[in-house]
């Protein structure tokens, strides 16, 4: 086995212990630019692969959460129609956020992945057991993750980590199984 492959395997059994996902917003949600109107409200766009990918792995019983720097109702919109209920904003402090997050759950700090893309990412993606980035991040962040994910943030990133996970927890096909007819 070369180890392209053994360091393959590795993050696949690191994801196949995974219980939290953990996603920031800009940059990993989102392509990381921020869009104001002329009124000064702000917008987003997301990948519509992403959501659709986080609702396939809630379903196979994986929790998502979102913990973002900044402060937006439009990210708390996409949370709710998601059905993300652990929506922490406007904290530069992710690890504490994180910590809060996981008041009164019993998930060890091991079996959570997190996907991040800028330095406030980092003390999070140092402490738990699967660290992931996007491509488009700060190389800091991308030499302490253990997964970089072919796409980029806001371009199916999170897809990718949500497929990986089932497909790493042996979900997949049961997911897959209603699109293809499947029961």
């Amino acid at each position: 086995m070369s180890s392209s492959e053994k360091q393959q395997e590795k993050i696949d059994r690191k994801l196949a212990q995974v219980r939290w996902l953990v996603l920031d917003v800009d940059g990993v949600l989102t392509d990381g630019r921020l869009y104001f109107d002329n009124s000064g409200n702000e917008l987003k766009t997301f990948n519509t692969l992403d959501g659709h990918g986080i609702k396939m792995l809630q379903k196979s019983g994986v929790q998502v959460a979102i913990i973002t720097g900044r402060r937006s109702s439009v990210v708390e919109r996409r949370a709710h129609d998601l059905g993300i209920h652990k929506l922490i904003q406007g904290r530069e402090d992710k690890f504490a956020a994180l910590q809060e997050l996981l008041d009164g759950d019993s998930c060890r700090l091991e079996d959570i992945a997190y996907v991040g893309d800028d330095y406030p990412d980092l003390l999070v993606m140092t402490r738990i057991g699967c660290p992931i980035s996007v491509p488009n991040a700060a190389s800091p962040v991308r030499e302490r993750a253990i997964w970089v994910t072919s796409s980029r943030g806001g371009e199916g990133a999170v897809r990718e980590v949500c497929d990986r996970i089932m497909h790493a927890q042996g979900t997949f096909a049961a997911a897959l199984a209603p699109y293809i007819g499947e029961h």
